[in-house]
């Protein structure tokens, strides 16, 4: 069984990145595997990753990353850049292109360059963006990206649209639904919205619609 379905939303800010994804996961077109499945993954300090897709596909390119960003900072006792964190994914996506991996992955974070999100796809095509939707649900979630987001957005603006965007996900896309998870990436670190604070800042997404 291809556990699947899913919507990400990655938004490029003045002081860091914003991730955020649904929780559901599928497995075929209609039957719902789990309610709280996974999809943002802290690779780094500096760097995160989304997964949509075959979950399972996914979650060996996730480790992949995980190991040669580890392996970069001890022999080089310094972050792997977020460009070079991307292009190793392209790399391990495009190397596979003949059993490729069903995977469509966001790769962002904070460097000495400054907060960069790139999309790479399941043949390794790399494409740096700074509003990017990706999943089953990612048509929806553009309608609300391509129609509220402005560059130089701060961190705290950017949770915001990138919640509104999978809500309205979730409500018109039977892969997306369930509930939600909310990352974000600045020079201090990675950090995660707890079930308090993704409570507290539904109201201000509601009071945006």
């Amino acid at each position: 069984m291809v556990y699947s379905g899913t919507t990400t939303v990655g938004i490029e800010c003045s002081d860091g990145i914003v991730f955020a994804t649904d929780t559901r996961v599928m497995a075929g077109s209609y039957f719902i595997a789990h309610k709280h499945g996974k999809k943002i993954y802290q690779i780094d300090k500096h760097l995160a990753m989304t997964i949509a897709g075959g979950v399972a596909d996914a979650q060996n390119v996730v480790d992949t990353l995980k190991y040669f960003s580890g392996l970069y900072r001890l022999e080089r006792r310094l972050p792997i850049p977020v460009k070079s964190a991307a292009r190793l994914t392209a790399n391990v996506l495009f190397s596979s292109r003949l059993f490729p991996y069903i995977a469509d992955v966001l790769v962002g974070g904070v460097d000495d360059i400054g907060a960069s999100i790139f999309n790479i796809d399941l043949f390794g095509t790399l494409i740096q963006e700074k509003c990017v939707s990706t999943g089953s649900g990612s048509p929806v979630a553009y309608g609300i990206l391509e129609s509220e987001f402005k560059e130089g957005l701060p961190v705290s603006k950017g949770m915001l649209l990138a919640t509104k965007a999978v809500r309205a996900a979730m409500s018109r896309n039977a892969g997306t639904g369930d509930s939600f998870d909310v990352s974000s990436i600045t020079k201090d670190g990675y950090s995660e919205l707890t079930e308090e604070e993704k409570n507290r800042l539904l109201p201000q997404v509601s009071g945006r619609s």
